[in-house]
């Protein structure tokens, strides 16, 4: 009982701790629910049109999603210098890793763009080999490339600010954007207020107009704040080639990283779309669905990487190490509580959408799935999104991603779904598997106290 109150009084009675880690976390949980809003809202509108068509737009998003994944790992690589050089109060290197972080995410978003007008077809292909699937989706592939230019600039700023510890204005302007998008989908995806109806294609046009639209107001705001990101292009590129050399090997395996998680996400989804139209929307719609419960938990990742990061910068290991433990065991309560709210909720979700009976009995279980395992996803993220990439320690954070992913989850679900023929629910939870492996491997990199590591060390003045 004394352990118990002992360790209340330690984790949960620091003041300065919750108001700093709800300053960071609320605007970031809002903009992420608002993000999942929007795919939830694309997602029930495109639903009204059928199976199919969720199915088209489910696998198209599919090489976005990965295009994500490298914006989101260059993003991530980048915040974790700028946190830990705005905890030194280093204006001009922050620039410079800007810099860095927007010459590299332009190059990128050109390069998808070009391989995705060019094949959209074999891409969908991947991922289906139902020909009106793959007819559907490379129609609404071919439109909303355009917007993954202003979509990159748009995620290396948020990561940016974020770093900084500005929350509230990339979440107000993301509820701008979602507006923006609502309004036409309803108008292009169904053809009101005089516009043709175009189906899967509307979406895909509301979609690129948000985007711009976020992007322009986005930038718009950062240099009229006047923050440490207002720089001017000669303050972008004053690069050195050591600079850059220095700064890409905290960001590459932070980067590779989420390509090697997306990569595996998507042989998830081309497992899936094997199984056949009805697996795909049940895992489509079980995905979205958990995302946007999932929405608290990046917000408090990104809170914790924060806040780990300027401790860091600023030389108070021994604080990094007190807030690393508070944040594991918020972490597992919340994810406890949330998995209960999903399980709970799952079958009123559920009726939103135009499912067969064997679509919604798959979605049924496959909730359940993730409602019992939830506590261990929102614990993982936030140990290796939030505590050992804040704390510097991303080349162990790349390999227990990538040695649980492609060393237990993929195998585990092609075997599952190709050798021994397994219902798409019982392929999904061969694929949580690799949560569990992940937790207890983190959990004991945590305790070895080796995951702080300050990066600015030895970088240029």
């Amino acid at each position: 009982m004394l352990k118990i109150r002992q360790l209340y009084l330690e984790i949960f009675t620091d003041r300065d701790f919750y108001r700093q880690m709800l300053k960071l976390s609320l605007p970031v949980m809002l903009q992420n629910f608002i993000s999942a809003f929007l795919n939830m809202i694309d997602t029930v509108m495109v639903g009204k049109l059928g199976e199919t068509e969720i199915a088209a737009v489910g696998i198209a998003n599919q090489y976005f999603f990965f295009f994500m994944m490298f914006m989101i790992g260059l993003s991530a690589g980048c915040g974790v210098f700028i946190a830990q050089f705005w905890g030194k109060r280093d204006s001009r290197n922050i620039k410079r890793i800007l810099g860095i972080g927007l010459g590299t995410s332009v190059m990128v978003s050109l390069l998808f763009m070009v391989l995705g007008w060019l094949i959209p077809d074999g891409i969908m292909a991947l991922f289906n080999n139902d020909p009106r699937v793959i007819r559907l989706g490379a129609g609404y592939l071919k439109i909303v490339l355009v917007s993954y230019l202003f979509t990159g600039i748009t995620i290396i700023y948020n990561f940016s600010l974020r770093s900084l510890g500005i929350t509230v204005e990339p979440m107000l302007i993301s509820g701008l954007a979602v507006i923006c998008n609502a309004f036409f989908n309803y108008v292009f995806i169904f053809g009101k207020m005089g516009a043709p109806a175009m189906g899967v294609e509307g979406a895909a046009l509301a979609t690129v107009i948000a985007r711009v639209m976020e992007a322009g107001v986005l930038t718009a705001v950062v240099y009229k704040g006047k923050s440490a990101l207002a720089a001017s292009f000669k303050e972008l590129t004053d690069l050195s080639l050591e600079f850059i050399k220095k700064s890409y090997r905290t960001i590459f395996p932070v980067l590779l990283n989420d390509i090697c998680w997306g990569l595996g996400t998507m042989v998830y989804a081309a497992v899936y779309g094997r199984m056949g139209a009805q697996a795909v929307a049940a895992v489509q719609i079980c995905n979205t669905t958990s995302n946007l419960f999932m929405v608290a938990i990046f917000g408090i990742s990104s809170a914790a990487a924060v806040m780990l990061g300027q401790r860091i910068g600023a030389g108070e290991y021994e604080l990094s190490r007190d807030y690393a433990r508070r944040f594991c065991i918020l972490a597992i309560i919340l994810g406890i509580i949330l998995g209960l709210l999903l399980a709970a909720a799952s079958p009123w979700i559920l009726n939103m959408f135009n499912l067969s009976m064997a679509a919604r009995h798959y979605s049924q279980i496959i909730l359940y799935l993730i409602s019992a395992l939830f506590f261990i996803r929102i614990f993982d993220i936030v140990l290796i999104v939030g505590i050992l990439r804040g704390g510097g320690d991303v080349r162990q954070a790349l390999l227990i991603e990538g040695f649980t992913m492609w060393g237990i989850g993929v195998p585990l679900t092609i075997l599952g779904a190709f050798v021994f023929k397994l219902p798409i629910y019982a392929v999904y939870a061969l694929a949580l598997l690799e949560e569990v492996v992940k937790g207890i491997i983190g959990t004991m990199r945590l305790k070895s106290g080796r995951w702080i590591n300050n990066v600015t060390h030895g970088m240029e003045v």
